[in-house]
């Protein structure tokens, strides 16, 4: 825990919160700057800045909590669909620099915007590109 992370604190339940779910790795809240009805957020409670901080356990283990928290989620909430949003520093949206994974309920009509105006293929570049990344992968 990070004595000066905001998330820790909440994590930790020394801020209170509106908790959706929690187990002994994380806890889910409501997201008080919702983006929409029902907006969460997976809080680990191992502290990282970000996914390249992140424990691969503790990583392994986010995304079972998004899918059961989401399922739950839908039946509730009668969702058309879910975001489900992971930002890594500040230039990709991050703006609380403890890793969280927001889940973002999607309603027919709603003015939520999320993503990216898409773009030409950076020429023939995808082989050579995915072959320098695959290299560094260990």
């Amino acid at each position: 825990m990070n004595s000066d992370c905001i998330f820790c604190k909440i994590a930790a339940g020394e801020i209170p919160s509106s908790t959706v779910y929690e187990d002994q790795d994380f806890r889910v809240i409501m997201d008080i700057n919702p983006a929409s009805k029902g907006h969460a957020i997976i809080l680990p409670k191992e502290h990282a800045a970000n996914v390249f901080e992140l424990s691969d356990e503790t990583a392994s283990k986010i995304f079972v909590v998004a899918k059961k928290v989401a399922t739950a989620m839908k039946e509730e909430l009668n969702c058309e669909g879910i975001n489900i949003l992971q930002n890594n520093g500040e230039l990709a949206g991050q703006t609380v620099f403890h890793v969280h994974m927001h889940l973002i309920p999607r309603y027919k009509d709603d003015t939520v915007t999320i993503g990216w105006a898409h773009k030409e293929a950076y020429n023939d570049d995808f082989a050579a590109i995915a072959k320098s990344i695959a290299a560094r992968i260990k």
